[in-house]
C-alpha cells in the first residue's frame, strides 16, 4: 500500500454508529491507529478545535445540528483545519443539491455510500498526492504571500509534471488575478483554451474582463458558459457582479435568482439575494430569501444580525411593523451578547415605534442607539454605522451624524463602492455638496500626513517617517497611498540599516495587506522583487 495513515490523525463525523465502525474499521486496515470518532457537526468542531487533523471523513447529512457542508464552512472559516489536511465528504445522496452542494463547498473530494475500501483509499491517496505536490504553494497562500505562491506555482511547472499541469496552471492564473496581474491571467487562460476548451479557463477570461471593466464583455462570457453549462453555479455568481458593476441590478437579481434554484442550500447567495432584492425594493423577493437565510443560518458559521434586521426592515417597509417588531424580539434573544446586534435592534426600535406612533417608545430607542454608539460605534461595521448616521440625521442630531460620516469617509476613502453609498445617502438626505465636500477635505487631510512623512524620508528622518506612517495606518488601515508609502519606506530601510527577519517580515506584511486591499500589481510587483532580493541577501 502506498500510504501509511499510522502517524495520521483521522476524525470521522458519521452520526451511525454501524457506520462509524464500519469506517473506522476500513482505515484501521490502512493502518490508521489515530482516530477519533464525531456523532455530530458540534461535537465535530469541538474536537477540531482541541487537535489538529490530517484527515476528516465527515457525512453530509447529519441528523443534530450542522450538516456536513455546515461542518466544512465553520472549519475552513475558523481556521481549524491544517493548510495540508483533507477534507472528505460523505452522502448517500446523489441528487442535483446535493453534487452542487459539494461542488459549491469545495471539499477536497466526497464519496458516495455505500463504498468500498479501495474507494476510500483511492480518494485518499489522490487528495494527498495532491495536497503534498502543491503544499509550497498553498502554505504560502494560507500565510498571505501570494506573490511567494505564484514564484513557487512557477518553479513547479517547470517540473513538467503532466498531469498537474492544468491544476497548476488554474492556480497561478487564480493567483495573479489575486495580485491584479491581469495581463499574465489572460495569457494563461487563453494559451489553455488555445489547446483546449475547458470551462474554468473560459470563465477566467471573463473574470479578467470583468476586473478590467470590459462589463459587455465579461457578461457575454458568463452568460455563454451558463448556456452550455447551466450548473456552473461561479459563471452565475460572476454575472451577478458583472451586472451589478454596470448598475443593473435587476438583471443581477435574476442572475441570483437562477444560481439559488439550482443550489438552494448556499446561505451566502442567498444572503446576497436577500440584500439586492431589499436594495432594489422587491420585497416579496428579498423576505422570501432573508428568511432562507434565517433558517440556512441556524447551525452556519454565517449566521448574522443583519439577516433578522433585514427581514424585519422589509416588514417595516411592507408597513407590517408588528412582524418586524417580533423579529427584533427573536434579534435580541438570539444575538444576546453581540454589540451590533444590540445596535440593529435600538434603530430598528426607532424605526417601528415612530411608524406605531408611539413617540415615548421611538425616544427611548433613541437614547438606546446613542449611548450604543458612544460605547462600540467604531466597532461595528461601516454599512451599520452609515445606518446609525442616517439614524442621528433624521432625529436631529446632524453633529454626531457628521463624525460618524467624517470618519467612514477617512477610514474607506478608497473604497469607491462604499464612498458611493455614502454619497448616495448624503444627497437624499443632507444636500449634494454636502459628502463630496466632506470628501476633498479628508482628501487634503490625507495629501498633508503623506506630505510630512515624505518630508521627513527626505531630510534622512527614517525613523520619523515611519512612525508618521505607522499612527496614520492605524487610523485608516485600508488607505492606499499611505500603505504604498509605508513598503516603500521600510525597504529603504532595510536597505540601509541592517536587514533583519522580522523588518523583513513586517514590510511583507504590509505587501500581503496591500494585495488584500486592491492596490494594482503595477505598483507592488518591483516593490516585492525588492523585498525578495534582500532577503536573499539576507539568507546568504
Amino acid at each position: 500500500m502506498a500510504l501509511n495513515l499510522s502517524l495520521k490523525k483521522v476524525l470521522v463525523v458519521e452520526d451511525q454508529a454501524i457506520m462509524r465502525e464500519t469506517i473506522k474499521h476500513i482505515l484501521g486496515t490502512f493502518g490508521a491507529r489515530r482516530i477519533v470518532e464525531a456523532e455530530s457537526g458540534v461535537s465535530a468542531i469541538t474536537a477540531m478545535r482541541v487537535e489538529k487533523f490530517d484527515i476528516v471523513l465527515c457525512d453530509y447529512n447529519l441528523l443534530r445540528g450542522k450538516n456536513g457542508q455546515q461542518v466544512l464552512e465553520e472549519a475552513r472559516y475558523l481556521k481549524l483545519l491544517p493548510v495540508n489536511a483533507i477534507f472528505i465528504m460523505v452522502t448517500c445522496e446523489q441528487n442535483q443539491d446535493m453534487v452542487l452542494t459539494a461542488i459549491d463547498n469545495k471539499p477536497d473530494d466526497y464519496l458516495i455510500k455505500p463504498f468500498n475500501w479501495k474507494q476510500l483509499l483511492n480518494r485518499i491517496e489522490r487528495c494527498y498526492a495532491r495536497k503534498t505536490y502543491l503544499s509550497s504553494v498553498e502554505n504560502e497562500i494560507d500565510s498571505g504571500n501570494i506573490y511567494q505562491a505564484i514564484q513557487n506555482c512557477e518553479r513547479l511547472l517547470q517540473t513538467n509534471d503532466k498531469k498537474m499541469r492544468l491544476q497548476l496552471l488554474k492556480m497561478h492564473a487564480e493567483l495573479t488575478i489575486k495580485v491584479g496581474d491581469f495581463k499574465t491571467a489572460e495569457a494563461i487562460y487563453q494559451d489553455i483554451l488555445n489547446e483546449r476548451e475547458i470551462p474554468w479557463a473560459r470563465l477566467g477570461l471573463g473574470v479578467v474582463a470583468f476586473f478590467l471593466g470590459y462589463y459587455d464583455q465579461a457578461i457575454d462570457t458568463f452568460q455563454e458558459l451558463i448556456d452550455q453549462y447551466p450548473m456552473m453555479l461561479e459563471a452565475y455568481d460572476w454575472l451577478v457582479k458583472a451586472h451589478e458593476a454596470q448598475g443593473h441590478d435587476e438583471y443581477a437579481i435574476s442572475s441570483l435568482h437562477s444560481a439559488v434554484t439550482l443550489s438552494p442550500m448556499s446561505i451566502l447567495r442567498q444572503k446576497k439575494l436577500a440584500l439586492l432584492a431589499e436594495k432594489t425594493e422587491n420585497l416579496p423577493v428579498a423576505k422570501k430569501a432573508y428568511t432562507a437565510t434565517i433558517k440556512l443560518g441556524k447551525n452556519s458559521i454565517h449566521r448574522s444580525s443583519a439577516d433578522y434586521s433585514g427581514l424585519a426592515n422589509v416588514y417595516l417597509k411592507s408597513n407590517a411593523a408588528n412582524e418586524a417588531l417580533k423579529l427584533v424580539y427573536e434579534l435580541n434573544q438570539q444575538f444576546r451578547n453581540d454589540p451590533e446586534a444590540q445596535v440593529r435592534a435600538a434603530l430598528l426600535e426607532v424605526g417601528i415605534h415612530q411608524a406605531k406612533g408611539n413617540k415615548a417608545l421611538a425616544q427611548q430607542a433613541y437614547g438606546k442607539a446613542f449611548k450604543l454608539n458612544e460605547q462600540s460605534g467604531k466597532q461595528i461595521s461601516k454599512s451599520l454605522r452609515l445606518d446609525m448616521a442616517k439614524t442621528f440625521y433624521l432625529n436631529g442630531n446632524s453633529e454626531v451624524c457628521d463624525q460618524i460620516i467624517r470618519d467612514l469617509i477617512k477610514t474607506n476613502i478608497d473604497d469607491k463602492v462604499f464612498i458611493k453609498d455614502i454619497v448616495a445617502m448624503c444627497n437624499t438626505l443632507i444636500g449634494e455638496n454636502y459628502a463630496d465636500s466632506l470628501i476633498q477635505h479628508i482628501k487634503k487631510e490625507l495629501v498633508d500626513i503623506n506630505n510630512k512623512g515624505v518630508s521627513l524620508f527626505q531630510d534622512g528622518n527614517i525613523r520619523g517617517a515611519l512612525a508618521v506612517f505607522e499612527q496614520a495606518i492605524s487610523k485608516m488601515p485600508d488607505n492606499h497611498t499611505i500603505i504604498l508609502n509605508m513598503i516603500k519606506i521600510s525597504i529603504h530601510d532595510l536597505k540601509t540599516s541592517k536587514a533583519n527577519p522580522e523588518k523583513i517580515m513586517h514590510a511583507q506584511s504590509f505587501i500581503n495587506k496591500a494585495i488584500e486591499v486592491g492596490i494594482p500589481h503595477e505598483h507592488l510587483s518591483g516593490l516585492q522583487t525588492e523585498l525578495n532580493t534582500i532577503q536573499y541577501k539576507t539568507q546568504s
